[in-house]
C-alpha cells in the first residue's frame, strides 16, 4: 500500500492586504462597539422598577358559549364546542362518593370505581377496550372520590363515536371481573403497607382524625380488614345504587356539532331506564372530634417535624367565603405574614402555610403548619400560634390588603384557562346546588373587601383556644419537648393493624 504524507494543512486565513484594509477593520469593529454600548444604554435608560410597573386592568372574564338540557331519563348533558384542536373530551359526574360506604368496608367505592374500568364491560373485555383505546390514542376512566364518582372519556374528534360508544358502555354495562376486583385490592394492600414512609403523608391522615374523629367519612382509612370484607357482590350493589342517569351530569367539551352531539348522548343514553327511588343521600352531621390538645407521633428516624395546627371550618356558601380568602391572601406565599415572620425573619421553617381551606357541602378546616428542624419545633408552634393571635388583634395594613386582593384576583383568570375548566366548575355548581355565577360573585366580593373585613373575620372564625396541634417526629430530638406547649401530650400509635412484620435474613 502506498502512503502519502501530508506536508502542509488546510488554513483559513483572514488576510489584510494592506494599512488600508486594516484601518476599515478597525472603523468597522469601533462601528459595532459604540452601536452595541448605545443601544445597552438605551436599555438601561428605559428600564424600570417593578414597583413602577402601570400594568392595565384586568380583563373582563366571560363564559364561552355552551347548551344545557337534560334526557327525558332525567341525564343532565352541558355541551360546549371548542374547534381549536381536533380533540374531545367528557366528564359524567355520579352523585355518590367513598363517603357513603359502610364503615366496615372501607375501600369499596374506590374498587367500584377502578374496576368499572378494569373489568371490562358486557360487548368487550377489558383486553379488547385497551385495545382499541390504545390503537385511537384514547382513553376512558372511572374513578369515585370522596364526595362524587367520575367517568370521562378523551378522543379525537374522528374517533368520537366509536369511543362515546365505549364510554356508555363502561357506564352502563360494567361487568367488574372477580380478578381484576382481586388485583386492585392486592395494590391496595400494597398501598396500607407503604403508608407510614412519607411523615407529612401521616400527619395529614392522623390531623384528619383528631378534627373530625376517626370513625367519620372524612377521616376514616383503609385497612387490611376494610379490604378483604369487600366482594364482588358489594362492588355490584354499590354500583346499583348510585350510577343511574337521573343522578349524573354529563359534560362534553371540543370539536363537535352540538346538534349531532346531542344526537350520540341520546342515542347512547336515552334509553337508559331511570330509577324513581333513588334519593339524594343523607350526609352525617360533622361535629370537632377535639376541641384543642397536643398529639404526637413519635418517628425516632427523622432529623425534622413535620407540624399541622388547626380546627373545624366551614363551606364555600359562607357569606365571609372571600374575605377570609383574602385573609389566606395575608397569611400565605411570598411576602405573607407566616413567609416573613416564621420563616424569613425567625428562619424556623422549610416551609410554611396557614389557610381557611372550606368544602363544598360539610365544613373544612383552618389548618397551618409546615416543617422544621426537630430542636425549634416548640418554638415554630409558638410562632405560628403568635402570627394566627396577631391577624386577629393587628389590622392588615393597606399594602398588605393591596398584595392580598391583588394576587387573589390575578389568579382569578387561571380558573377560565379552557373550555374544559370553565364546563366543570359549572357542572360542580350545579352538582353541590351552588349558583352557575358563584364565581364571579365571588370575585365581586375580594374586590370589595376591606381591612375591617379580614380582622373581622379572622375574630370571628379562627380559635386559638380550639387549637388542635400535632407533631410528626423524633421524641429525643425535640428539645425542648413538646410538654412546654402542654401539660398533657398525647401520643398516637401508626402501628398498621395487621400488618406482619417482615423475616429477618
Amino acid at each position: 500500500m502506498q502512503r502519502y504524507k501530508v506536508k502542509g494543512k488546510r488554513r483559513m486565513v483572514f488576510k489584510i492586504q494592506n494599512g488600508k484594509g486594516f484601518i476599515y477593520v478597525l472603523v468597522a469593529v469601533f462601528a459595532c462597539l459604540v452601536l452595541t454600548c448605545n443601544f445597552s444604554l438605551a436599555a438601561t435608560a428605559q428600564a424600570k422598577h417593578y414597583s413602577e410597573l402601570q400594568l392595565p386592568p384586568l380583563p373582563e372574564i366571560k363564559l364561552p358559549k355552551y347548551e344545557r338540557f337534560v334526557l327525558q331519563n332525567g341525564l343532565v348533558v352541558y355541551l360546549m364546542e371548542d374547534h381549536e384542536l381536533p380533540l374531545v373530551n367528557g366528564t359524567a359526574f355520579v352523585r355518590t362518593g367513598n363517603r357513603l360506604e359502610p364503615l366496615e368496608k372501607v375501600g369499596l367505592a374506590g374498587f367500584t370505581g377502578a374496576v368499572m374500568r378494569t373489568g371490562g364491560t358486557k360487548k368487550h373485555s377489558a383486553d379488547e377496550l385497551n385495545e382499541i383505546l390504545e390503537q385511537r390514542a384514547a382513553s376512558v376512566e372511572v374513578g369515585i372520590a370522596e364526595a362524587s364518582g367520575s367517568a370521562s372519556f378523551d378522543a379525537l374528534s374522528e374517533d368520537l363515536e366509536t369511543v362515546f360508544g365505549l364510554f356508555a358502555e363502561v357506564v352502563r354495562s360494567p361487568v367488574f371481573a372477580q380478578e381484576k376486583l382481586d388485583l386492585a385490592k392486592t395494590q391496595a394492600k400494597g398501598g396500607i403497607a407503604r403508608r407510614n414512609d412519607d411523615p407529612d403523608e401521616i400527619a395529614s391522615r392522623e390531623f384528619k382524625k383528631l378534627i373530625y374523629g376517626k370513625d367519620s367519612p372524612y377521616a376514616r382509612t383503609i385497612e387490611y380488614a376494610t379490604v378483604d370484607q369487600v366482594s364482588r357482590e358489594d362492588l355490584l350493589k354499590f354500583y346499583q345504587q348510585y350510577f343511574h342517569p337521573n343522578n349524573m351530569i354529563l359534560g362534553i367539551v371540543g370539536d363537535f356539532e352540538a346538534k349531532k352531539m346531542r344526537s350520540l348522548v341520546q342515542a347512547k343514553f336515552g334509553d337508559w331506564n331511570r330509577n324513581p327511588g333513588i334519593a339524594k343521600p343523607k350526609l352525617p352531621k360533622v361535629l370537632p372530634a377535639n376541641t384543642g390538645g397536643v398529639f404526637f407521633v413519635n418517628q425516632p428516624q427523622l432529623t425534622q417535624s413535620s407540624v399541622l395546627i388547626g380546627h373545624l371550618g366551614g363551606r364555600f356558601d359562607n357569606p365571609d367565603y372571600a374575605a377570609l380568602d383574602v385573609l389566606n391572601g395575608v397569611l400565605n406565599g411570598f411576602g405573607g405574614r407566616l413567609f416573613n415572620e416564621v420563616r424569613s425573619r425567625q428562619g424556623l421553617a422549610y416551609s410554611v402555610y396557614g389557610q381557611w381551606s372550606p368544602r363544598y357541602d360539610y365544613p373544612g378546616m383552618f389548618i397551618a403548619g409546615g416543617q422544621t428542624r426537630s430542636d425549634a419545633t416548640v418554638q415554630f408552634v409558638k410562632a405560628l400560634q403568635a402570627e394566627i393571635k396577631r391577624i386577629q388583634t393587628q389590622r392588615v395594613t393597606a399594602k398588605e390588603l393591596a398584595f392580598a386582593k391583588e394576587s387573589t384576583l390575578n389568579s382569578f383568570v387561571f380558573n377560565f384557562q379552557d373550555p374544559n375548566q370553565t364546563l366543570s366548575r359549572l357542572m360542580r355548581y350545579e352538582y353541590y346546588g351552588y349558583p352557575a355565577d358563584f364565581l364571579f360573585r365571588y370575585q365581586k366580593a375580594v374586590a370589595a373587601t376591606t381591612a375591617a373585613d379580614v380582622q373581622r373575620v379572622a375574630r370571628e372564625y379562627l380559635k386559638p383556644e380550639r387549637i388542635v396541634t400535632l407533631v410528626v417526629g423524633n421524641q429525643t430530638a425535640i428539645q425542648p419537648p413538646l410538654t412546654q406547649l402542654a401539660a398533657q401530650v398525647t401520643p398516637i400509635d401508626v402501628t398498621i393493624p395487621g400488618l406482619r412484620p417482615q423475616a429477618k435474613n
